[in-house]
């Protein structure tokens, strides 16, 4: 049975499904945005109660994303960033010894981990490779989690992490080396261009800044479109002010300039923006009010 934290959107005829490892996770709003203030998020009123606490802290998920679209061939099954991964060792103690609810959830959907024909990193994160591989139990290795997929790691990105970022001194790289190094290993991965196009009607663009290669996934199909953000956000908050520092970006002003162009790209767009971190509801609009402020309206508000 699915969990209540599940929930799927469609995006004319393809379907994306929401699954969830950390709910609600409540934190600092310096968290996300190391300037703000918890004044300034208990004065956007449209932020509660979903995305912020009445004391002005962040509410946000851990989760991944499940895109099933039909294909000639047959229906396509892409996870798109495979979130944390269970029973793991990393930085902070939230993130760690997780139970495996991410495939229990898969199969609730009917599918299965052979079903899997792509897995979609929109960056190399450890909250979003996690679930590429699953630890074997007899031998202790890491193994791909989807057997019969292929890895899509932005190249650039990819190149990043390996020759620099994981050297750097202030990035540990358990992850790449549990849930990424083994899929390169095994020749399941494929090192993909920004503009990659994943699937018909499923492509990626470009929108470096948190990371060196990072992408989000863009969604088209029978006139209504939809994106998947990856990490170029966090919160809700920032579709109100892209132009403030995130904390987590690695080039700080790509990663201002890379909000201020998808805001006002998606902005009254009609596109449904699909938060990779936003809490309940996910999945919602950006529109421009009458005095010109920009704000997140969540599916079903």
């Amino acid at each position: 049975m699915a969990r209540e934290t599940m929930k799927s959107w469609r995006i004319g005829d393809v379907t994306v499904t929401r699954i969830v490892e950390l709910w609600d996770f409540q934190d600092d709003i310096r968290m996300t945005m190391p300037d703000a203030t918890e004044e300034e998020v208990i004065a956007l009123d449209w932020l509660h109660p979903h995305y912020a606490t009445p004391e002005g802290r962040q509410r946000m998920n851990f989760q991944g994303f499940v895109v099933q679209a039909p294909h000639p061939d047959g229906n396509r099954v892409i996870v798109v960033d495979s979130c944390i991964g269970a029973g793991r060792k990393r930085d902070f103690d939230v993130f760690c010894d997780l139970p495996e609810g991410f495939l229990e959830d898969l199969a609730s959907l009917g599918i299965s981990r052979e079903d899997v024909d792509t897995v979609m990193c929109t960056h190399l994160h450890f909250d979003h490779v996690g679930w590429n591989t699953y630890k074997d139990s007899e031998s202790g290795t890491y193994r791909p989690t989807f057997p019969n997929a292929r890895y899509l790691f932005g190249r650039v990105e990819y190149e990043a992490w390996r020759d620099v970022i994981r050297h750097d001194g202030h990035h540990s790289d358990t992850h790449l080396v549990e849930c990424v190094d083994p899929i390169v290993e095994l020749g399941l991965a494929d090192f993909i261009e920004a503009d990659h196009r994943i699937a018909p009607g499923i492509r990626c663009e470009p929108s470096h800044g948190h990371t060196p290669g990072h992408v989000h996934v863009r969604i088209s199909s029978q006139g209504e479109e939809a994106v998947i953000t990856g990490d170029l956000m966090h919160h809700p908050m920032q579709c109100a002010m892209p132009q403030r520092t995130a904390t987590f970006d690695l080039d700080k002003d790509a990663g201002r300039a890379t909000r201020i162009g998808f805001v006002e790209q998606y902005t009254d767009s009609g596109v449904t923006v699909i938060g990779a971190h936003f809490a309940d509801p996910t999945a919602g609009h950006m529109i421009r009010d009458e005095a010109g402020a920009v704000w997140f309206r969540g599916l079903g508000l």
